[in-house]
């Protein structure tokens, strides 16, 4: 755990070798990551740790104020303690907190790797108006039923990215800890409705980047993100055969071998430069 003036933020590490940040998206904790970090088989420094509003890592944000740069900051100060640079990989908002990251230019990365960012901002600022109706549809429905009292409001955002079912198909625990995080989890969407994405910014981005995307996945989640990849690398996302949106628990070694292989390049790349 981090001491800091805005409140905890989890921090926790395995293993050695090159470092590695692994930011968990909504409604989850650094231990989503343990199924992946037991196939790496030690050979990195894995560092987890929670987004703000979940696990022990505290909110920054409000509801007047729900800037994407709370979460940056959250994921910089758990950089500089791990210190730098690492390998930074995000899954789903944490992907896109992941991005902001980089674009804020605060720390130092050896790498990014993106799996399935919420980047709605990219499919409205490229007239990519149908796939962005199918988030903003999504999220207005699962909100009102949130005001309106149903508790298991945030199932039709688990279904949309899952498929339908999914969020039945989670163990009761699970599905406890995603109501209770209900809040948290309005609050990543404002976040990611109110980050822009300028063509030009993620042009600019001089880092080995690699974005995932599940073959399964929701279409509007799979065009967004090869979006992202096509305007940072200029190549398409690496597809996840069989995958949907929540790959770290379902796919966990194929994206265990697909990280090893992006950051065992990248330092391959660092030592030659």
């Amino acid at each position: 755990m981090i001491s800091n003036l805005r409140g905890a933020i989890d921090f926790d590490e395995h293993g050695a070798g090159p470092t590695l940040v692994l930011v968990p998206g909504s409604c989850s904790t650094g231990a989503a990551w343990r199924p992946m970090i037991a196939g790496l088989g030690g050979q990195f420094r894995c560092v987890t740790t929670s987004l703000p509003g979940y696990g022990g890592t505290a909110e920054r944000r409000t509801a007047e104020d729900t800037s994407i740069r709370y979460a940056a900051e959250t994921l910089e100060t758990v950089i500089r303690q791990a210190g730098g640079p690492v390998h930074l990989v995000g899954h789903s908002f944490g992907g896109l907190v992941a991005l902001a990251v980089k674009l804020r230019k605060q720390v130092p990365l050896a790498s990014l790797m993106i799996l399935e960012a919420p980047a709605t901002e990219i499919l409205r600022e490229r007239g990519e108006h149908r796939h962005y109706q199918s988030f903003r549809r999504m999220f207005d429905a699962y909100f009102a039923d949130y005001l309106g009292g149903n508790v298991e409001a945030i199932a039709r955002m688990i279904d949309f990215y899952g498929g339908a079912g999914t969020y039945a198909s989670w163990p009761q625990r699970v599905r406890d800890y995603v109501i209770k995080t209900t809040s948290t989890n309005v609050l990543d969407w404002a976040s990611a409705f109110g980050f822009s994405l300028p063509p030009a910014s993620l042009a600019a981005l001089d880092l080995p980047t690699l974005v995932c995307i599940g073959q399964k996945s929701h279409p509007a989640v799979q065009w967004a993100n090869q979006l992202l990849s096509q305007e940072i690398t200029g190549v398409p996302a690496v597809v996840i055969s069989g995958a949907a949106h929540f790959m770290i628990a379902t796919h966990a070694n194929e994206l265990g071998n697909l990280i090893a292989r992006h950051v065992l390049g990248s330092e391959a790349l660092r030592t030659a430069a």
